[in-house]
């Protein structure tokens, strides 16, 4: 074999192994018992993991390993992917004043693969007071992203949180793929998926049952595409609650589609409070929905109120191009479609189109509530739409 030909040889074998090397947490001494603590462990792997160029993939073994809380911070020289084979097991504790298990920050280039992060959420719900309680302290969300690009997120199970499962704050450009998510329907805040400020983000395929929102979507979140969601147990999808600060960002291009709900409190669902800041949703799809004895199938709520003293102010979020079409299934509520928008800024371009909405229950035909809403309905109407155009 020719001098040369050795050396390209060894320069490809050098380039593969800069290209993907893996930090199994065992040889840095994690002990995988459920009992010893490996986030310092977990930090070395990271730092080494981190400083490398290429992909780095830092592993997790499968054997279920306790993690206390965890800030995993970049940028980093190369891709990074956490590959749990096993699972992460969070502190028993309810952990008061921690807002994080698990956080990445300022990381490009992020895969997160397989296992079970289990957030021992039931230590911490008796505690989750903050709607009563304005002096409330925070709770762990399972998984926080902030400032994130670039992120494939698949294959992975949330259960029990403490709080929200998955956070999203100042990321683009990520997907979660065939996750789970699960908790009790009576285990307080516990969303599955919560995003702000945030765009082109994708979630695909994925089964949420929790005690909260399925997946809420905050302020300044733009071009976000959901499709194969099944929601239930929970309160549904929605879309705030928006106009509680000042200057919020828009909410704009949110797309659901072919999914499903279960049992929901809601399930296609838009809050915002009043009284209000200003703010503005527009450009939202709901199209090709199935819901199964869910309350508030179709909901526009501009009077939002999660504490017991309310105001009948006025909302000043305008809502306008919201497209609900082929929604069809039973409602647990008589009224199926309830549209109640702001008599400051009425919503404008509500489209209902093939709504086929039956009342599960005794006595009554499923009816539909609008208040300041206007546009247009097409196809089929039941129940009759109730639309000004």
């Amino acid at each position: 074999m020719s001098l040369l030909m050795l050396m390209v040889m060894s320069a490809l074998a050098k380039n593969q192994a800069q290209a993907r090397q893996v930090f199994n947490i065992d040889d840095f001494g994690a002990v995988g018992d459920g009992k010893t603590d490996i986030s310092k462990v977990l930090y070395n792997a990271w730092n080494r993991a981190c400083q490398s160029k290429g992909t780095s993939v830092i592993l997790i073994p499968r054997r279920t390993y306790l993690l206390g809380p965890v800030r995993l911070v970049g940028p980093c020289s190369g891709a990074i992917e956490l590959q749990i084979e096993g699972g992460l097991k969070a502190f028993h504790s309810p952990q008061l004043g921690t807002d994080h298990w698990i956080t990445f920050r300022y990381i490009d280039r992020l895969t997160i693969a397989g296992g079970v992060l289990d957030g021992q959420g039931a230590a911490a719900w008796p505690y989750n007071d903050c709607s009563k309680n304005v002096g409330c302290k925070k709770l762990p969300v399972t998984m926080r992203f902030d400032f994130v690009t670039n992120a494939w997120i698949h294959d992975l199970t949330s259960l029990d949180s403490k709080n929200s499962h998955f956070n999203l704050f100042a990321c683009r450009e990520v997907t979660f793929e065939r996750v789970t998510i699960g908790a009790p329907k009576d285990s307080p805040n516990t969303d599955g998926i919560h995003l702000a400020t945030s765009s082109n983000i994708f979630i695909r395929d994925s089964r949420i049952a929790t005690g909260d929102d399925c997946i809420s979507i905050g302020t300044g979140s733009t071009n976000i595409n959901m499709t194969g969601i099944a929601c239930g147990p929970g309160h549904g999808i929605s879309i705030g609650s928006l106009g509680g600060s000042r200057n919020e960002q828009p909410v704009t291009r949110v797309f659901l589609g072919s999914s499903n709900f279960t049992g929901t409190q809601n399930a296609l669902r838009i809050k915002t409070r009043a009284p209000s800041y200003q703010g503005v949703v527009s450009d939202i799809t709901f199209q090709d929905i199935i819901v199964q004895n869910a309350g508030n199938p179709i909901i526009i709520d501009q009077q939002y109120c999660p504490y017991k003293t309310c105001s009948s102010e006025s909302s000043q979020v305008k809502i306008s191009d919201v497209r609900f079409r082929n929604i069809r299934g039973t409602s647990s509520s008589l009224v199926a479609v309830a549209i109640n928008c702001s008599p400051a800024v009425p919503c404008t371009g509500i489209e209902l189109r093939d709504i086929n909405l039956e009342y599960d229950g005794r006595g009554g035909k499923a009816s539909s509530a609008c208040a300041n809403a206007n546009g247009a309905a097409y196809g089929t109407q039941n129940p009759p739409s109730c639309l000004k155009k």
